[in-house]
């Protein structure tokens, strides 16, 4: 036998082992497919409960529901609740490291927030220095802009002569 003929039937016996092995691959696709959909139900499942807490808690405090009935219906939809939280607990353990991994990245986020002040009152500045930036801002938006080309209508600057679209006499 040839080198290349040796290489072709191992190409062959490859290419076949693969197509054998597909439907295994297959049937995994498909569990872990209904096993979404199935996940996917019960978050759907979950919102409607929450929808309805919602809605109860508002039609009570309209006083549209008598007091006596209540705790009863908000007790039944928090137990209802309850046991469809459980059963995501128990069919989704791969989405709780995905929460946890963004729990991690919110986290950061957080951390990375921190460092940057996001308030004026983080920078200690009282309103008379807040009324200078805004008027230096100001100042300097005016500097930059002249409005708007009176024939097309896109920004023109002060420094343009021509507008920059059109190309009109400014």
């Amino acid at each position: 036998m040839e080198l290349g003929s040796i290489f072709l039937i191992l190409a062959v016996v490859i290419m076949v082992g693969i197509y054998l092995y597909a439907p295994f691959t297959a049937r995994a696709r498909r569990l872990n497919t209904n096993e979404t959909l199935e996940v996917s139900a019960l978050k759907a499942e979950r919102d409607r409960v929450i929808n309805s807490l919602q809605e109860l808690d508002f039609d009570f405090n309209l006083g549209k529901i008598p007091a006596g009935e209540y705790p009863d219906q908000r007790a039944f939809l928090l137990k209802k609740g309850a046991e469809i939280l459980r059963k995501l607990d128990e069919l989704a353990p791969a989405a709780t490291s995905a929460i946890q991994a963004e729990a991690r990245i919110e986290k950061a986020a957080a951390a990375a927030q921190a460092v940057k002040p996001t308030s004026t009152t983080d920078l200690n500045v009282n309103d008379d220095d807040i009324e200078s930036m805004i008027a230096a801002r100001r100042k300097e938006h005016k500097s930059k802009s002249a409005g708007f080309c009176p024939k097309c209508g896109k920004p023109v600057l002060i420094t343009d002569k021509f507008c920059p679209s059109c190309g009109k006499s400014l």
